[in-house]
């Protein structure tokens, strides 16, 4: 059992990837972490405690945030990790689509949010990221993806609504905003052509992500923030 006093940062789409490496480096800024997906093992590591289980069902999301509480009796930060990418045209989506975007981006935002938010509020503080993509302020011809830019572009709004809803609260809430990063969700055979999309003609490392996640971290003077890491994406081609 870790002392109450230990920082406590939540991870969802924990087990690879983007997720795998923001576990990673808030245990080495020395927080606690409970981390959670739908494939995640357990850990030999006492202040790291996982949690199986899909976060579009506010079950998991209400299992995920009593696991950080009995464990270590707090939570002080949430990265809403976890997110689906359908590229599909628009009038191909189909219902199931639908439903599994909206469930995780938007759904496994919402119940896991709430509860951080309710602790972070008794403690007196706390942060918020959510992991977002570049498309939703520049689309582009070649991505279609208009499902992305529904749910994640409500998951930028609603980051500038949490930033100031709680800003005098000791709460903040920023985005990051991310081209196409190197992760497992990427075949190999596909990078050079998803390199070309960026401006800077590479792709994005995990270590860029976690990078731009451990700064807001850092940063009790930025809240509302989109902060674009993505080659240069957003701001033209």
């Amino acid at each position: 059992m870790s002392t109450p006093e230990k920082k406590v940062a939540v991870v969802t789409g924990a087990s690879q990837g983007i997720g795998a490496g923001l576990v990673d480096a808030y245990r080495k800024l020395g927080y606690a972490v409970v981390a959670t997906s739908r494939s995640i093992t357990p850990s030999q590591d006492p202040d790291l405690v996982t949690v199986q289980g899909d976060i579009s069902d506010p079950a998991t999301a209400e299992r995920v945030a009593s696991t950080a509480i009995e464990h270590f009796g707090r939570i002080d930060a949430l990265v809403n990790n976890a997110g689906i990418f359908v590229a599909k045209p628009f009038h191909e989506y189909t219902q199931a689509d639908y439903d599994a975007v909206t469930g995780v981006n938007l759904g496994g935002f919402f119940r896991i949010t709430q509860l951080a938010v309710q602790r972070m509020l008794e403690q007196g503080g706390g942060h918020v990221v959510q992991i977002t993509t570049s498309l939703v302020d520049h689309a582009n011809s070649q991505v279609p993806s208009v499902l992305a830019s529904l749910t994640k572009g409500g998951l930028q709004s609603a980051t500038k609504g949490l930033a100031i809803e709680y800003a005098t609260r000791g709460i903040r809430s920023n985005a990051v905003a991310l081209g196409t990063i190197k992760t497992p969700m990427h075949a190999e055979e596909h990078h050079e052509n998803l390199a070309a999309l960026h401006p800077v003609g590479r792709l994005g490392e995990v270590s860029d992500v976690v990078d731009a996640v451990v700064y807001l971290e850092n940063a009790p003077f930025v809240t509302g923030e989109i902060l674009h890491v993505d080659g240069g994406q957003s701001a033209g081609h």
